[in-house]
């Protein structure tokens, strides 16, 4: 079983900045894809950004331009710079990452990170 451990949310003021980690147990390499979502209170989770193995993006309109995500391969970890903070950002972040198996695809979600931003 896949380990997602993120870190990094916290409370800021609107415009500011803060840095999501999401940090795997096993090589992100070995995942087609990983991603951030989040959920807000009394809405879906919804889906942020996600990247694929090859690098490929594909991010929410409301935060293109704001939120970059990256990755460290060697510390098999996943990053979501969120910049330009407003108050909808506010959520708990998870951080998804999905891969195949037995011809079938399988995810696995992080425990979520809080992120609270006022104004």
């Amino acid at each position: 079983q896949v380990q997602l451990v993120e870190s990094g949310g916290g409370l800021v003021q609107a415009g500011g900045s803060l840095r999501l980690s999401c940090a795997a147990s096993e090589i992100i390499f070995s995942f087609n894809t990983m991603g951030w979502y989040r959920q807000a209170p009394g809405k879906q989770r919804e889906l942020v950004v996600s990247m694929t193995r090859g690098g490929s993006t594909n991010y929410a309109d409301s935060v293109k331009g704001r939120f970059t995500i990256s990755r460290d391969n060697a510390k098999n970890t996943v990053y979501l710079q969120m910049n330009s903070l407003k108050p909808e950002d506010t959520a708990v972040y998870y951080c998804r990452a999905t891969r195949t198996m037995f011809s079938a695809e399988r995810e696995s979600w992080g425990q979520g990170t809080q992120v609270t931003v006022s104004s």
